[in-house]
């Protein structure tokens, strides 16, 4: 199916239903759907045709939400923007796309300012009154005045087919210069398929959008929840307090959000003693996660944890923490240990956890390899760029660069990203294990592990330590309580205490700047 008649069928299905909620506004599905046909007339008018692309900065919200249709219906290609990125990497990522135009939040005008002393061709469409102060050029508009009231005939339908690009999301930047991963129809349509079959998801759904839209993490489910006919509820920008209290007001009954997200509210001191009656399940993904904050999702929320891995590249999900039906048997303890690993292939991809010399490890949960995946919800390739298409696939199965185990059950344990393993004493230390053990200190809020160079042991064991407000410990108390859990090799021989993590644009944490200070 088009994505674009997931709209029009929510709409014909469901057309009572207050379908988008975003603080005292509320709209239905076939008003949505008629600010969509509204919004590709806009667009039409001002020249844009299928296959262009178009790019938006804004925090979570409605606008945001008919972006994504109103982009499917006219056949352009929608790019979301990290709102977190400065004005040069926007500039790089808007000349690399070649944006025809850019919709944006008015708070953003003196970062869009920025990027127009550089691309001063560009049109803009305000998301809502043009900034005080601004020039507006003749050729900007405003998406209430110009775009959702223009008198333009409705344009026919410009879906794109099932092979063809609708979403080009790029990466962070963080480690060099950005990619624009592609998307499809068919990789967005199969895998939002897929999330409605997995999470059961239905019209009774209600999804808090808290992570970020612009980043898969949370984007997916703009499809998902339309296709079942559940309810969007939008939060524009996170904060604990605010996000705690959407769960309660809005009754909402499933979301995903990153473990940084998670672990704010569930310190504030009013997260235990709410009604999360409605609550059904609550998913992370995005980062690890550490087993102590798994547990303590689980007693404050009292809902069904699902852990989630995925990749931009893979539309997201590549695994789910779901349980199968006989492992729901088992005592808590068999089945907390399920649910907090990585979980297990996600119904839209094959998986495989492969070792050096190419063939499957053994399902024995102790040895390691990459983890490769191919389906129909795996990106086709980065945007004008064939080479690097080409050096992420081995005889069509993309790989991840993620380090797992596999066990009987087939759940996958991820232990590391290949290019944060370190190498010590001529042993494999994986960050994530000795992050679990860090976490399990009570004054420890936020951890990384990272190699630093040595001369002795190649690399050496540090990490970087958050800890609780008022809590205190020393580097050597750290040290001594990774020993009682860890074999000495794994143990940080350095730790620094930081006031915050760094972190990039989708919340992840930035090791690159751990490893490399200066």
């Amino acid at each position: 199916m088009k994505l674009w008649a997931t709209l029009e069928r929510a709409a014909s299905l469901y057309p009572e239903l207050v379908a988008l909620i975003e603080g005292a506004r509320a709209q239905t599905y076939p008003e949505t759907l008629r600010r969509c046909e509204r919004l590709h007339a806009y667009g039409a008018s001002q020249g844009l045709q299928p296959g262009m692309r178009i790019a938006v900065l804004a925090w979570n919200g409605i606008e945001f939400f008919e972006l994504y249709y109103a982009a499917l219906r006219a056949g352009l290609v929608l790019v979301p923007l990290n709102v977190r990125l400065s004005a040069a990497e926007l500039v790089e990522i808007l000349r690399d796309c070649e944006a025809q135009m850019l919709f944006a939040d008015p708070v953003f005008a003196a970062l869009v300012e920025e990027c127009r002393k550089q691309l001063d061709a560009l049109p803009v469409c305000w998301l809502g009154r043009a900034p005080a102060g601004s020039r507006m050029p003749a050729r900007d508009g405003e998406y209430e005045r110009d775009a959702l009231l223009c008198a333009h005939p409705i344009p026919p339908v410009r879906a794109a087919g099932s092979d063809e690009l609708v979403h080009l999301y790029y990466t962070s930047g963080t480690t060099g210069r950005s990619k624009g991963v592609m998307l499809t129809n068919r990789n967005v349509a199969t895998h939002a398929l897929g999330a409605i079959a997995e999470l059961q998801l239905s019209d009774a759904d209600r999804w808090a959008h808290i992570a970020p839209m612009f980043h898969l993490a949370d984007a997916w489910a703009t499809f998902a929840i339309t296709w079942a006919g559940g309810t969007h509820v939008f939060l524009p920008r996170f904060e604990p307090l605010a996000a705690l209290d959407l769960f309660v007001e809005e009754r909402i009954t499933i979301t995903n959000l990153v473990p940084t997200m998670l672990n704010l509210m569930l310190r504030h001191e009013s997260a235990p003693d709410r009604d999360y009656s409605a609550l059904r399940a609550i998913l992370s993904g995005g980062a690890p996660i550490a087993p102590t904050l798994v547990r303590a999702i689980q007693e404050t929320f009292r809902c069904t944890y699902i852990q989630t891995y995925g990749m931009t590249e893979t539309s997201p999900y590549l695994t789910l923490s779901v349980l199968k039906h006989h492992l729901r048997q088992r005592s808590p303890a068999e089945q907390f240990h399920y649910s907090a690993r990585t979980g297990r292939p996600f119904a839209t991809v094959e998986l495989r956890v492969v070792g050096e010399d190419g063939r499957e490890v053994p399902a024995d949960d102790r040895s390691v390899g990459e983890i490769r995946v191919r389906g129909d919800t795996v990106t086709p390739g980065y945007w004008n760029r064939p080479e690097e298409t080409r050096a992420a696939f081995v005889e069509g199965w993309l790989c991840t660069g993620d380090l797992a185990t596999i066990d009987a059950e087939g759940y996958v344990q991820i232990v590391d990203r290949r290019k944060d393993m370190i190498l010590s004493g001529g042993e494999n230390v994986y960050s994530t294990e000795v992050e679990n053990a860090l976490y399990a200190h009570p004054a420890v809020l936020e951890a990384a592990v990272f190699g630093r160079p040595d001369e002795i042991l190649g690399e050496r064991v540090c990490a970087a330590v958050v800890l609780r407000a008022g809590a205190q410990a020393s580097g050597a108390e750290l040290i001594a309580h990774c020993r009682t859990h860890l074999a000495g090799y794994k143990a940080p021989k350095a730790i620094e205490f930081l006031d915050a993590l760094p972190r990039t644009g989708t919340g992840k944490i930035a090791k690159r700047l751990l490893r490399n200070p200066g």
